[in-house]
């Protein structure tokens, strides 16, 4: 990151060493641009190991910023769950930052939201723009 600005082409040189040091089969970062503590710009990438292709998903415009604890144990599960369901890896990669960003505006631990909430927003207009 530079002057705020996220630096993707660091994440395809990064995910690339990984792939060929581990023989990942996907590479996964979720990215956060913290504007403030309860501003943040919210987004991930993943990297298919087998063809290098390099997706950045739709980012979110959080705020405020209810509780941060537990985004990305929600990220992490949103990811499986998506795969799990059998979504391709860019759609389980939406699924998982939306589910994330949702996270952000519930306070504890818990991710209390349904599967129809994070498919209305992973699905919504491309505002990226949370609100509860």
């Amino acid at each position: 990151v530079t002057s705020g600005e996220l630096e993707l082409q660091g994440y395809v040189d990064i995910f690339n060493q990984m792939i060929d040091k581990f023989g990942f089969k996907y590479v996964i970062s979720s990215l956060r641009e913290s504007h403030s503590a309860s501003d943040n710009g919210w987004s991930a990438c993943i990297m298919d190991g087998a063809t290098r292709e390099f997706y950045h998903s739709r980012k979110y415009h959080i705020t405020p910023i209810v509780d941060r604890v537990g985004g990305g144990d929600s990220f992490a599960a949103g990811v499986i769950c998506g795969m799990v369901d059998g979504k391709d890896y860019k759609s389980a990669l939406e699924y998982a930052v939306a589910a994330s960003a949702l996270k952000h505006t519930i306070p504890g631990d818990f991710n209390l939201v349904t599967r129809e909430d994070v498919d209305s927003l992973a699905g919504g207009d491309g505002s990226g723009r949370v609100q509860r």
